[in-house]
């Protein structure tokens, strides 16, 4: 069985810190990665190489739930991240895994996303929408600039 494979490149007007933290935080992972349409919730993230995440995807709006986890492989903060993640569902087997490089530009911080081993069942153009529309809420999340 194939499996899919995405990539993106996007400078943000942000710190490669704060792009990181986006990452490993997990009220911030809850609002960011879903992409449109959908909510988040983190059920488990244990940031350190060999820790464990699990969250679920809910379409608001028709209640359906979809829920995915894995491992922390490697974390540089500021720098790369790279996890794995399988879905629960056994429609969609295999095993994923998302590359993070993050590069401190003169405007901001560049960041490269490689996702590979997307299962099959699902085209990668539509992987490719749902990582666009959560790439545009991340930039939301960590361009913000709030003093309070």
């Amino acid at each position: 069985m194939s499996t899919n494979t995405v990539e993106f490149h996007r400078v943000l007007k942000a710190t490669p810190d704060r792009v990181y933290r986006a990452f490993v935080t997990p009220a911030a992972f809850a609002k960011w990665l879903p992409p449109h349409g959908f909510v988040g919730t983190v059920h488990e993230l244990d940031a350190r190489e060999g820790g464990r995440y699990r969250m679920s995807f809910t379409n608001f709006t028709t209640g359906h739930s979809h829920s995915f986890g894995g491992e922390y492989l490697e974390l540089r903060p500021g720098e790369r991240l790279r996890y794995s993640a399988e879905f629960e569902d056994p429609n969609l087997p295999g095993r994923m895994q998302t590359t993070v490089t993050l590069r401190e530009v003169f405007c901001g911080v560049e960041v490269r996303i490689r996702q590979e081993g997307i299962p099959a069942a699902i085209p990668a153009e539509a992987c490719c929408l749902g990582w666009q529309e959560s790439l545009t809420l991340l930039a939301q999340l960590v361009e913000a600039e709030i003093n309070d």
